[in-house]
Order: C-alpha cells, then structure tokens, then sequence
C-alpha cells in the first residue's frame, strides 16, 4: 500500500464524538501555574492549598453597636428599674487603646471592635437610653457630631447573658485550619477568604487565553448595512461569549475573507496571545473552504491539523492540531451557527476547561422525558437537537427543527437533546439523554 493510499484511507476515516474528544484532550496539558494578585486570580483554579495563618476574628469583638458592660451590672435592670452605668469612653473599630471595664462602669462600643478588658457582654443600644437620659434609644449619637455622649451616664434597662452580642476569636476559623483546597474554583466568597486570611497573592493555573475568528467572505461586522449575498457574523461573537461562559478570557477577531494568505496572517498574529485558538467556517469539502486549504498545507515546523468526519449531527466536519512555535492547540469548526456552537460545547469547552486544570470539564446531563416525537435521526450519526428542559418535571421539549442554520432555535434552548447513533426515531415519552447549556 503506498502513502497516497494510506492517507486516503485516514482521510475516509469516520470518527465518533468520543474518539474526537479523547484524541483532543490527550493533546491539551493543563496550563503551566502562576502567582497572581488576588482580584487577577479570579475564575481561576487554586494549585496549593491554603492553610489560616490566624484565627478569624483575630481577636474577640462586638456584633452590635452598644455598650460593653459587665453581667452582674445590668442584672435584673427594667425600663422602670434600669441599671445606671458611668460611661468611661469609645470602643471604635480599629481601636487600638482599649479602657478597662470596672464595676458600675460602661463603654460604648461600635459594631466590630475590639471588646475592652472587664466586659462580659455587650448591651445593644436599643436596649439603653443612649446616654440620653430619657426613653430607649433608636441610634447612637454620632461621634463627631456629639461628642459627650462618649462619657456621663447611660442607662441600660435588660439584662444580658455572659457573652452576648460577642463574635468570640476564631469562632469563624482557627489558625492552622484548612481555608481552601487545591482544584477550588476562585470565586468571589473565595477571593474574600483569602484578603481576610492577608493573603496578597496565590498560585494558580491561569484563565487559558481563547482567540475566536469566522472566516468567510459574506461576513459582515453587525451594526454595518448588509450588501447582496452578505450576511452579519454571528458565529466569532456566539463563540467568544462561549468562551467567557467557559471561564476562558476571549478575544473575537474581525472576520478573515475567504483568502488563503489573509487567514495564515491573522493566525500567525493571533498566536502571541493565544492558549488556544478557535475558527469556524472553511472546514467542509467546498472550493472556498479556505481554512482547511490553507492548515493542510502548513509545513512541519508550522504545525499539523487534522480534518475529520465525525459520525454526529450538526457538526460533521471538524479540524483538530497544534501549530506554530509553542504548538498551540487549533480547533476548526463548521461554519452553520448551530453546527459551530454544538461542536463548541462538545469539544472546546472541555478543551478550555482542561487547560484550567479543572477535574470535571464537562457540561451536566440529565435523563428526561421527551414530551415530542423526533420523527427521523440519521442512523449511525449522534445527533444533538435543540430542547427547552424542565428540571422540575424532568421533561425536554423539541425546539425549533434539525437544520444546522436555525439559530433563533437554539437561543431558546437551554439543553441539547441527544439522539444515539442506534436510534432513527424518538416517540414521545421515550426517555432520552441532555446536555444541560444552563
């Protein structure tokens, strides 16, 4: 058999989505650590674990703003018996000084400070006159406005318990506890651990940099007036939001026209800032297919790029390889709005999530009823259809019909319902497979 054979036959190859997908991510190590500053980690996947290094709270501190006093001072105290206290100063959040709490005495504290020496528990306010010396007070006087009140008499009028109203010293977490473990995604409630903790930075790996391009020469930008046989590009701003959702920071290139030199530039371009790079259009078997035309014919040291058919629908035709200096991942999908998103949540999103080093990189799925009969679906192809599901009923819901151009349908669609390669039909009230989008 000669090589010329050999490659045809490879060519001829049908390939399931498993095999596509296994082939891909064999490829796509995750991406390298790094040291980032707190909020720049954001998104990204924890490499170390974190212990505490000091108990939070650091130090024993009101949850009310009142008055810090000792128990047996205030027992038994009524509004028409109240407990008659010397005010000896302010506990400020942040207070440094703090005044020592004798018998008889008081000192009005802030939500948050520090709860002085001699203080058993802290009265709120609202269960005091204020220093006022009249009814019970609905606010503090403000400090700088009415600075007496920081001193004189208060009068407190119900008793409180030992340690009322006091967040005791690491009663959120001790130190040498475990904060966070290596794989947590850093989201917001995380990135606050970590500033609380007094950590600065952390080691992660960092959000893969996705660059997204359509190519064809009908493609026009939105917003720019359509000229005969042209329609908007829809494809690079669906796949780069696709990428966000993804957890990728992502960059849309304008579109690339259907020129063989114009692409191998903009590739070459993009590839600086690139952990992996998306096209979509040009792949298929036509004349102007310009993505394929020009990947075929990249030298060894470009790289190399795989066309293949896979055994699914939409989404047939697919690139797959790893070019320029650094060997960066490519991954060509068709061009029809569907086929292009279907195929990105098959195999890019995982992509994107395996360079962040995450354990689990696939989209949910579900058993559900399918309410709809699906009256044909191509044997020994998968097929993935549009669906509208309910997760409290357990039910999907067809949406719009199989054609690879129906985008309306598929911004209804918050489930791809999937047809195996053994099916030809789906009556209704078969229980089927989805993949959740949402």
């Amino acid at each position: 058999m000669n090589a010329t054979t050999d490659q045809t036959r490879h060519q001829d190859r049908v390939w399931s989505v498993a095999e596509h997908l296994d082939d891909v991510l064999s490829k796509i190590p995750p991406l390298e650590p790094i040291e980032l500053q707190l909020l720049d980690a954001q998104g990204c996947v924890l490499v170390e674990d974190i212990t505490v290094p000091v108990a939070l709270p650091p130090f024993d501190n009101s949850s009310m703003d009142g008055y810090a006093v000792r128990v047996a001072d205030v027992a038994g105290a009524t509004e028409e018996f109240p407990a008659a206290l010397t005010v000896i100063g302010d506990v400020a959040a942040g207070s440094g000084e703090l005044p020592a709490v004798g018998p008889g005495e008081a000192a009005r504290i802030m939500t948050g400070a520090p709860v002085p020496p001699g203080a058993e528990a802290v009265v709120p306010v609202e269960w005091t006159d204020g220093g006022s010396g009249e009814g019970p007070a609905a606010t503090m006087h403000a400090h700088s406005a009415a600075p007496q009140y920081a001193t004189g008499e208060v009068r407190v009028h119900r008793p409180v318990e030992p340690r009322a109203h006091i967040r005791d010293r690491g009663s959120d977490v001790s130190a040498g506890e475990p904060a966070l473990r290596a794989g947590t995604v850093l989201g917001p409630p995380q990135i606050g651990l970590l500033a609380a903790i007094g950590r600065g930075t952390v080691r992660v790996r960092p959000r893969p940099r996705v660059v997204v391009m359509s190519t064809g020469s009908e493609l026009v930008q939105p917003g720019e007036a359509l000229g005969p046989g042209q329609i908007h590009d829809s494809n690079s701003f669906q796949l780069t939001a696709a990428a966000r959702d993804a957890g990728a920071i992502a960059y849309r290139v304008g579109a690339v026209a259907d020129d063989a030199e114009s692409l191998r530039a903009t590739l070459e371009d993009q590839l600086i800032r690139a952990d992996i790079l998306v096209t979509s259009g040009g792949v298929s078997v036509g004349a102007y297919d310009v993505v394929k035309e020009t990947l075929t014919e990249f030298s060894a040291e470009e790289g190399t790029v795989e066309f293949r058919k896979l055994a699914m629908q939409p989404g047939k035709p697919q690139g797959f390889g790893l070019i320029g200096p650094d060997r960066t991942p490519l991954m060509a999908l068709p061009g029809n709005p569907v086929s292009s998103y279907v195929s990105f949540e098959l195999f890019v999103r995982p992509a994107i999530r395996t360079l962040m080093g995450l354990p689990d990189v696939h989209r949910p799925t579900a058993r559900a009823e399918c309410t709809e009969p699906i009256a044909s679906s191509p044997e020994g192809k998968r097929q993935f259809l549009r669906g509208s599901y309910d997760p409290d009923t357990a039910k999907v819901t067809p949406v719009g019909g199989a054609g690879s151009h129906l985008i309306k349908a598929l911004a209804h669609a918050n489930a791809l319902i999937v047809v195996p390669e053994e099916s030809t039909e789906v009556a209704a009230g078969d229980e089927v497979e989805v993949v959740l989008l949402g």
